[in-house]
């Protein structure tokens, strides 16, 4: 499976610069395999990308920016749901991808099935410090 990037090789927007920079950057600090896709100097790259993100994900305006990210002919959503995910620590579940052997999220979804929910696999929840700390505060308290 390959993850296909659609970028804007020369974009006169600085956000969108910094959007498919942080994506790529991303990609690359987690070596996931991807490809970029220039729709500005490449008009079968801008068409197929406009015609294969879905409907509800286009913005009023009609044309999607750059940059949009599929899985091979699957859309995985543009940056605002990569960022997202990112910050949900579901990068791998956002591209459809299976997270590699010793992650975070590899580990919790072991430790889930090792405990006799195999039948059942929740939604594993990485917890901050703050939000332990809290929940620790809170347990303390009801005591």
């Amino acid at each position: 499976m390959v993850i296909k990037v659609f970028l804007a090789s020369s974009s006169g927007s600085t956000a969108i610069k910094k959007k498919q920079q942080d994506v790529v950057g991303f990609l690359e600090a987690l070596k996931i395999d991807y490809s970029q896709l220039d729709i500005a100097s490449n008009e079968e790259n801008r068409q197929w990308m406009r015609e294969n993100v879905p409907g509800e994900m286009k913005p009023t305006g009609g044309i999607p920016l750059p940059p949009q990210i599929f899985n091979e002919q699957i859309y995985c959503g543009d940056y605002e749901t990569f960022f997202n995910a990112k910050e949900d620590n579901a990068v791998y579940e956002f591209l459809g991808l299976s997270p590699p052997p010793g992650s975070k999220r590899e580990v919790a979804v072991e430790e889930n099935q090792d405990e006799g929910d195999e039948d059942k696999v929740e939604d594993t929840h990485l917890v901050s410090e703050e939000e332990e700390e809290e929940e620790q505060g809170s347990e303390e308290a009801e005591d």
